[in-house]
């Protein structure tokens, strides 16, 4: 759902530079050291099988080893747990709160307030399990930058983030924060700093959003769900328009995801060389053929319209967001089915942001329900998604040479995937964090 797709850029922030890179890691003094750790299970993200009694070795931040059978000396006893990597959210808006009923109190919150929520947001999604997340949405473009690199700092706990910039999107399209009845000039100026119009201009905004450090692009293809007006799905930026910025985006040897409902735009961003679809909500069987033969995943979030349409009734949230979310959510879990089915790769996202910050891993058991099996779901979360946002080399498996980022649960969740709700154990880049 596009409620968060909106950024900015204070006068302070576009002064900054990008200083740390994600594969720096930082040490806090409230976080515990350990060099082993002790499994009775282990899913590693590759293997289609789980694994059992292993001792995982950490050494700088990194798995050294895997070893069977308990070690010697002192080690993280997880025997009567599994284990598995840090899990990867590739579509969360980690700068922003539930608030979605209410857009016009983005005309008036400031950067300080947005960081503190930010920052409350972070702790939560960390202890929820998710290690690493892609943040592709903020009022305030450089939010997730900042915080990213807060967090890198060591300043407070979070996961590790890939940034995106402002949001690139037509004039009064679904990532331009206008609202009926509200005048344009309500609009901050840093809200707006990703509308464009040609592919000129959409070229000069997304070189502007890699020159001020994002770590990738997101394009605005089709109308939103939870926006104002205009059709779900409805095509916005033309085909030369998205393949304007994916020319940008992979010049910087970045990606480019396209948030895109509608059939016609998610062909159009496929074939413009977009990298991975937010939502495909109404893809056809054209759309989804195209997806595997451009090897483009989607990342669909098949649990949010529950919790909307559960939620925002209760809350009151507008009526054309609550009809709009029931038209989409059926449609997009048949398109989840039938896009798995056919072998396109699916990564795990949650629009984390529409609904509260934590809730995140409700989402496997609607992947679980409509076809997947739950050692695919976890897959999705993990090696598939590290794949797709760029960073397999680091993340997304339990493997040698990658950052100890695992988590831990009582249970074993291939026979139970409801149990990735209750994370009991997050350890991250070999500090145990949760």
């Amino acid at each position: 759902m596009l409620i968060r797709y909106f950024s900015g850029l204070s006068a302070a922030l576009a002064l900054m530079s990008c200083t740390v890179p994600h594969t720096d890691e930082s040490r806090s003094q409230s976080q515990s050291a350990i060099s082993r750790v002790y499994c009775g299970i282990l899913i590693d993200g590759l293997a289609d099988q789980a694994l059992r009694d292993r001792t995982i070795h950490i050494k700088d931040s990194r798995i050294h080893s895997i070893t069977t059978g308990r070690p010697q000396g002192d080690y993280l006893d997880l025997g009567n747990h599994t284990c598995l990597p840090g899990l990867i959210d590739t579509h969360t808006h980690i700068t922003e709160p539930p608030d979605t009923a209410n857009l016009e109190v983005y005309y008036t919150r400031d950067l300080e307030e947005t960081m503190a929520i930010a920052q409350s947001n972070a702790a939560v999604t960390l202890a929820a399990g998710f290690t690493t997340v892609r943040n592709v949405g903020a009022y305030y473009g450089w939010a997730g930058r900042e915080l990213r690199d807060r967090i890198q700092r060591g300043e407070f706990p979070g996961p590790r983030i890939q940034a995106a910039g402002f949001y690139l999107t037509v004039p009064a399209g679904g990532g331009d924060l206008v609202i009926p009845e509200q005048p344009e000039s309500n609009i901050p100026a840093h809200a707006r700093l990703g509308v464009a119009s040609g592919p000129k201009e959409f070229a000069e905004k997304a070189q502007a959003a890699v020159d001020g450090g994002a770590d990738v692009l997101k394009a605005i293809a089709s109308g939103a769900v939870l926006a104002y007006g205009g059709v779900p799905g409805a095509p916005e930026m033309s085909f030369d328009e998205i393949k304007a910025v994916a020319y940008v985006a992979h010049a910087a040897g970045i990606t480019l995801t396209a948030h895109a409902h509608g059939a016609e735009s998610i062909k159009d961003a496929i074939l413009a060389g977009a990298d991975t679809i937010e939502h495909a909500s109404l893809a056809d069987d054209e759309a989804i053929a195209l997806a595997l033969e451009y090897d483009v995943a989607f990342s669909m979030d098949v649990y949010n319209g529950s919790y909307i349409a559960t939620v925002g009734r209760q809350q009151n949230w507008p009526e054309e967001f609550l009809r709009k979310n029931d038209e989409t959510t059926e449609a997009q879990r048949q398109v989840f089915s039938k896009a798995h089915k056919a072998g396109v790769p699916i990564i795990y996202g949650t629009d984390a942001g529409v609904y509260p910050h934590g809730d995140n891993a409700r989402q496997f058991a609607i992947m679980v329900e409509r076809g997947m099996t739950p050692m695919a779901a976890i897959q999705a979360a993990t090696s598939v998604a590290a794949k797709y946002i760029g960073w397999s080399s680091d993340v997304g498996t339990i493997q040698p040479g990658r950052y100890a980022d695992l988590i831990a649960v009582i249970g074993n969740p291939l026979a139970d995937i409801s149990i990735l709700q209750a994370v009991d154990v997050v350890i991250k880049g070999g500090q145990q964090v949760h």
